[in-house]
């Protein structure tokens, strides 16, 4: 999905133009000296920052150059985009009102003036502004279930379940029509509606924590409190990883057979949800800022919606927008069962701020607080080993691990992350035990099949098993630039050097940022006679900012190229640390499958 951008010819200074100005002047930020007062500079510095993922000085700058040339629909698009991302409404609507007036059916425009209508109690207005939205199909489910809510705020429940109501949207939609319809018939009262929307959206799709929590809370509600356990463990058991806080509160609440409260129990709760769902899945599939902005309109909607802030800081998280993150973790309402998890998520990006002292604080603390909880030390350990401070890291893993009654496949990334901490410190045999062990509790997981694997051929030691490890890793993860690099790199070790290049171009291709794969695709072009291409290679890992070990290395290649078989031989141990350093640094610093506050 994205954003309609308008159209291509605009009155006064328009798209053409903008890029041929933009062709003949740098991009460089505002303290390089450009002159902001210009409408060019303006569009400029408002790129700059947009690109920067600096959201805030994007809005002014865009807002700015909008100011010079008010009927230019790319920086109106722009300024709008900005703003709401940002949250700013008072400066948002009027740039929708702009959009709407120009182009009728501009979605995002539409959207959020129909929310505004909304929270003003126009709710004719609101079902006008929503219904304009309907341009396409995500827009005219979005639309349809925007609707319904409305409706029921406007006191027509009928007419909200007829909204929500559509036999001919396709089985995809259908899911989310489905979870829509049970919520509104639960606030209305008709649970048999509700339950047989539940029941039918259930059996298409299981797996999804949000409405598993519906489903359950609904039985619960009603004093089923067998099926709410049911529905529970059935999304424990499909989903990854440890079970949700959220969920296994609601499952302590449900075996005391406590009163259960509605997932959704208003209208402008449900009109919040309608944004929050797509948000939250465009965030989780990689369209952070589309995503984002249906978040802030959840957010609009509902200003405390747990659910669409802690989505929200994961998406300014991926964006590395670690203090906005950090400013909208602190909105979310205390004392919930997501405490614990958002403490852990602010305690990493005070380390990507290098405030790794306070993060280490934040956490130890919860370690002391909840002495039986693994998840705080997990926190210190990957903070540790992200720092390079190692034997702090085998320490806190150690410790996590020993509160573990009885492992299962879910604890292979505490002995994974021990086990590369310990090779780190040239401590094999621990290392290689904890792999072994991380690998018989996740015999298919590529980072540890990966690391071992690769270790093994490093030493020289289990070749054939070694690369069986990694063709497997290959096999599930054949996208990893870095699990392609190692297969690569070990044919080259074992003088398959045809082989090595036909792996390494494809790793290439795959991360051509990576200096570690460039060097390494150059090596073996060297070795196959393509003079030319390795000292392209070499010349290319040169601007990608490789180790100082790794840059003067690569120098000596491009002058002289690689060393003969004899000269190979006696520099062979100095050369091989240096790979498996740089391997091994690539590897280890790779996330783990992070615990998000919600899913």
């Amino acid at each position: 999905m994205r954003l309609r951008l308008g159209r291509v010819f605009v009155i006064g200074l328009g798209v053409s133009a903008l890029a041929s100005m933009v062709a003949q002047a740098p991009a460089r930020s505002p303290q390089d000296g450009l002159e902001t007062h210009s409408l060019l500079g303006n569009y400029l510095a408002g790129r700059f920052a947009k690109g920067q993922q600096e959201i805030g000085n994007a809005a002014e700058f865009y807002s700015r150059a909008l100011e010079k040339d008010p009927q230019n629909e790319v920086l109106l698009e722009q300024a709008f985009q900005m703003e709401i991302m940002a949250g700013n409404w008072a400066s948002a609507l009027p740039l929708a009102e702009q959009l709407a007036a120009s182009q009728p059916s501009h979605r995002m425009s539409r959207f959020l003036l129909g929310v505004h209508a909304f929270k003003q109690g126009d709710f004719a207005k609101a079902d006008e502004q929503f219904k304009a939205a309907a341009e396409n199909p995500i827009g005219e489910l979005t639309s349809a279930i925007a609707r319904g809510w409305t409706k029921l705020a406007a006191g027509d429940p009928e007419g909200a379940l007829a909204a929500v109501d559509l036999q001919k949207q396709p089985e995809w939609a259908q899911f989310y029509l489905r979870y829509h319809r049970g919520l509104m018939a639960d606030i209305i009262g008709k649970k048999d509606v509700a339950r047989t929307a539940f029941q039918r959206m259930f059996k298409q799709d299981s797996r999804t924590l949000r409405t598993a929590l519906a489903y359950s809370r609904h039985a619960a509600h009603y004093g089923d409190y067998k099926l709410a356990n049911t529905i529970l463990n059935d999304q424990f058991e499909k989903s990854q990883g440890e079970p949700h806080p959220l969920a296994k509160d609601l499952r302590d609440q449900i075996n005391k057979k406590k009163k259960i409260a509605l997932l959704v129990d208003s209208a402008p709760e449900g009109l919040a949800e309608v944004f929050y769902g797509l948000g939250e899945a465009l965030t989780g599939e990689g369209g952070v800022s589309l995503g984002t902005i249906y978040l802030q309109l959840a957010l609009y909607a509902k200003p405390d919606h747990s659910f669409a802030l802690a989505a929200l800081a994961s998406a300014q998280e991926q964006a590395q927008r670690y203090d906005e993150a950090i400013a909208t973790y602190d909105k979310i309402p205390k004392g919930t069962a997501l405490q614990t998890a958002i403490d852990i998520r602010k305690a990493f990006n005070l380390n990507s701020l290098d405030r790794a002292d306070e993060a280490q604080a934040i956490l130890d603390d919860l370690a002391k607080k909840n002495p039986r909880d693994v998840r705080p030390l997990e926190a210190l350990g990957n903070i540790m080993r992200s720092r390079k401070r190692y034997a702090d890291a085998v320490n806190y893993f150690t410790r996590a691990i020993d509160l573990i009654d009885k492992s299962d496949e879910r604890d292979w990334t505490y002995f994974y992350a021990r086990g590369t901490s310990y090779e780190r410190m040239k401590n094999w045999p621990a290392a290689e035990a904890d792999l072994k062990r991380a690998l018989a509790l996740a015999p298919d997981q590529a980072l540890v099949l990966n690391y071992l694997g690769y270790s093994w051929i490093d030493q020289g030691r289990n070749m054939k098993e070694g690369m069986k490890l990694i063709e497997k890793a290959v096999a599930l993860k054949p996208d990893d630039g870095y699990i392609v690099d190692s297969l690569g790199w070990a044919h080259y070790k074992r003088g398959n050097y045809k082989e090595a290049v036909r792996y390494l171009e494809r790793a290439v291709e795959i991360k051509p940022e990576d200096p570690t794969l460039n060097d390494h695709l150059g090596d073996a072009y060297w070795q196959v006679g393509r003079f030319p291409e390795a000292r392209f290679q070499w010349s290319q890992a040169l601007t990608l900012n490789p180790e100082p070990d790794d840059l003067e290395k690569i120098k000596i290649k491009l002058a002289n190229g690689l060393p003969t078989k004899a000269e190979a031989k006696r520099s062979i141990k100095t050369n091989e640390a240096q790979r498996a350093d740089a391997a091994r640094r690539r590897t280890e610093n790779k996330s783990l499958p992070q615990k998000r506050a919600v899913e």
